[in-house]
């Protein structure tokens, strides 16, 4: 089924997909299940794949599944990690509402379903959470994930339970306002390599609170559905950096970084 042709000034929703060799997932049919939704709502919308120099065939596949899609772009851009793929996926986006969402579609992007309606009640930043329990996920990570959980909450935004699940729903407009400020803007003059995930959604979630937006946490279903190899194993390794990261943003936040 052909997308929804949508034109600038009508575009309400766009779904930013970041992409880092998701060769395996790509195939497994995850674009036809977005696409299959959104041409289904009553409401207008765009998908934008924000490639980040993927080394694999993710690019061509994207690209190839895009010319058969009126409401579909690909953007090919520089190596700079998950945060620089989602700023430019909103840097690029028409709609008013932006929802990054992983490509694995671990959260289901049917799932939209329940965040969009807190806007039209005066929300400005909606997320999905997993909840405090991880199902379907290796023990390793589920103790990873508490560990962080527990970290993050002693220092910065004790009432959110999950700021790592991969769905989150944003005005356009704040969006382009609070991003520039984030840590990972400022090093990028560093070599990236790989697929850098930083903990960019908490400082994300906490300059949007520090700002006065209205925050909901909404739990949302996800199950495990990550096919792409090699992201699995770097779990511990950026948690770990997730936590250094936290303790950067306190930090931030007492010289006054995230100051209007």
């Amino acid at each position: 089924m052909k997308a929804k042709t949508s034109k600038i000034n009508q575009v309400y929703l766009s779904v930013i997909i970041p992409c880092y060799n998701e060769e395996e997932n790509l195939r497994s049919g995850v674009l036809e299940e977005v696409v299959d939704f959104l041409s289904r709502q009553k409401y207008q919308s765009e998908i934008i794949v924000s490639d980040d120099a993927s080394t694999d065939s993710s690019l061509k596949i994207a690209e190839k599944f895009a010319k058969d899609y009126s409401g579909m772009r690909v953007l090919e851009n520089k190596h700079g990690g998950k945060p620089w793929a989602v700023w430019k996926g909103i840097e690029a986006a028409k709609g008013k509402i932006v929802l990054f969402t992983d490509m694995d579609q671990s959260t289901p992007i049917g799932e939209l379903k329940k965040v969009l309606p807190w806007f039209e009640k005066g929300f400005d930043v909606v997320i999905g959470s997993r909840g405090k329990v991880r199902k379907d996920a290796p023990l390793i990570r589920q103790l990873m994930a508490l560990v962080f959980l527990t970290v993050r909450r002693i220092f910065i935004l004790p009432n959110i339970v999950d700021t790592q699940c991969g769905f989150k729903v944003l005005r356009k407009e704040i969006a382009m306002k609070i991003f520039p400020k984030l840590e990972f803007f400022r090093q990028l003059g560093e070599e990236v390599r790989g697929w850098r995930v930083s903990a960019f959604d908490v400082e994300l979630l906490f300059i949007a609170e520090k700002w006065g937006h209205r925050v909901k946490e909404i739990e949302v279903m996800w199950k495990d559905r990550d096919l792409a190899r090699g992201k699995k194993k770097k779990f511990i390794k950026e948690s770990r950096e997730m936590v250094r990261e936290i303790v950067r943003v306190k930090l931030n936040a007492a010289r006054g970084e995230y100051e209007r």
